[in-house]
C-alpha cells in the first residue's frame, strides 16, 4: 500500500503486532481486494477501558488513520465493514483520525488537533535559513553548546529521557516494551536519535520513515538542560540528517491547539493543518473528551507531575495502554 497516496506509516501492518503484544488490545486490519489485487486497507484497534470507555479507533496510538485507498468502492466497503464490526463489538463509538473529512453525516472534531508538515530542501543550509530568526538563533545556540547527535540501536536511553519528560508534563509514560517493539518490528524505518552533552544523554527522539517523509514521534529532553537548547538542536539535527539522506518532507506531527507543542512548531515556521476526527456514535450519547485539555483531568495532571519518577514509571504504563 506504499504506492497509495493516502497511506501513511500508521497504515503499516506491523502496527498490529506492536499494539497487540505491547498493550493487549485486539487489532483488526481490514483490507479490500479486487481480482486478487489489494485495493485498500483500514487499520482498527479495539480499546476497552473502565476509565476511558470502549472504542474502535483507526488508528489508535497513531496520529493518522482511516481507509488508505484510491478506490471509492473499496473505501465504502471498508467503512461499511468497520461499522458492522463496531456494532458487533458493542463499542461506544467508532473513531477515524483523518487529514480530511470522509463522512458528512458523522459527528466530528475539527478544531482540537492540527498537524505540521513542511517540505525540506536537499541543502541543509537552506533549511536552516528557512527557520524563523528567533528559532534559528536557538538552533545556533544548541550548535555552540557542544551537543552531539548519536544514532542508537536500542531504545533504553531514549525511554529514560522520555519518561522524565512526560512525567513533567503530567502524562503517563508508555512501557519500555512498547518502545522495544516499535524498533523490533519496523527496524531501520524506526530510528532513535539521542543528543548528548559531554557524553551525557540530554534529549532523544524516535522517528519513523515512510516514502520520502520523516516523522519525529516520541521525543523529550531533560528539564535541567533546556538552557542548552537541546530540543532545538535535536530537531535540527534530525532535519539535517534526513534531508541529506534524501527525505523531502518533515512531518512534525499532531499537536493540540493552545499547547506549548503547538507554539513550538509554529515558531519553526510550520503552518498548522487541521485534522479531522470523525465519530460514529453507537453506545455513546456524546463525543468523547479523552484529552489533556479537558478540565476534568487537570487535577490528575497536576498530581502526576509531582510523582517521584520511579513511581510514575511503574504506574504509567498501566494507564497509558488505554490512552489510544
Amino acid at each position: 500500500m506504499e504506492s497509495c497516496e493516502s497511506a501513511t506509516f500508521f497504515h503499516r501492518a506491523g502496527w498490529k503486532k506492536v499494539v497487540e503484544e505491547s498493550f493487549g488490545h485486539d487489532c483488526y486490519f481490514l483490507y479490500a481486494e479486487e481480482n486478487g489485487e489489494l485495493t485498500g486497507v483500514l487499520p482498527l484497534v479495539h480499546v476497552r477501558s473502565r476509565l476511558f470507555g470502549n472504542a474502535l479507533i483507526s488508528n489508535a496510538f497513531c496520529v493518522y488513520g482511516g481507509a488508505a485507498s484510491s478506490n471509492a468502492e473499496a473505501q465504502s466497503a471498508l467503512y461499511g465493514e468497520a461499522e458492522a464490526l463496531a456494532a458487533s463489538l458493542g463499542v461506544d463509538y467508532l473513531e477515524l483520525r483523518l487529514r480530511s473529512p470522509v463522512h458528512a453525516d458523522w459527528a466530528r472534531k475539527e478544531d482540537l488537533y492540527v498537524t505540521f508538515r513542511k517540505s525540506m530542501d536537499p541543502d541543509p543550509d537552506k533549511n536552516l535559513a528557512a527557520i524563523p530568526r528567533k528559532q534559528r538563533a536557538m538552533v545556533r545556540k544548541g550548535l555552540k553548546s557542544g551537543l552531539v547527535g548519536e544514532l542508537d540501536e536500542d531504545t533504553e536511553r531514549l525511554h529514560r529521557i522520555y519518561a522524565e519528560s512526560v512525567r513533567n508534563l503530567g502524562t503517563p509514560v508508555f512501557s519500555r516494551k512498547y518502545f522495544r517493539m516499535l524498533k523490533e518490528v519496523f527496524g531501520d524505518d524506526c530510528e532513535i536519535l539521542t543528543v548528548t552533552h559531554e557524553g551525557r544523554p540530554v534529549a532523544g527522539v524516535m522517528s519513523f520513515y515512510f516514502r520520502d517523509e520523516v516523522v519525529p514521534y516520541y521525543g523529550g529532553g531533560t528539564s535541567s538542560d533546556r538552557k542548552l537548547a537541546i530540543n532545538d538542536f535535536m530537531y535540527w539535527d534530525l532535519m539535517r540528517r534526513s534531508c541529506e539522506a534524501g527525505y523531502r518532507v518533515f512531518d512534525f506531527g499532531r499537536s493540540k491547539r493552545g499547547t506549548g507543542a503547538f507554539d513550538f512548531k509554529k515558531h519553526w515556521g510550520f503552518e498548522p493543518e487541521p485534522l479531522v476526527h470523525e465519530f460514529k456514535l453507537l453506545g455513546a450519547d456524546a463525543l468523547p473528551e479523552v484529552n489533556p485539555t479537558n478540565p476534568k483531568y487537570s487535577i490528575f495532571i497536576s498530581a502526576w507531575r509531582k510523582l517521584p519518577l520511579p513511581v510514575a514509571n511503574t504506574i504509567g504504563p498501566f494507564i497509558s495502554r488505554n490512552l489510544g
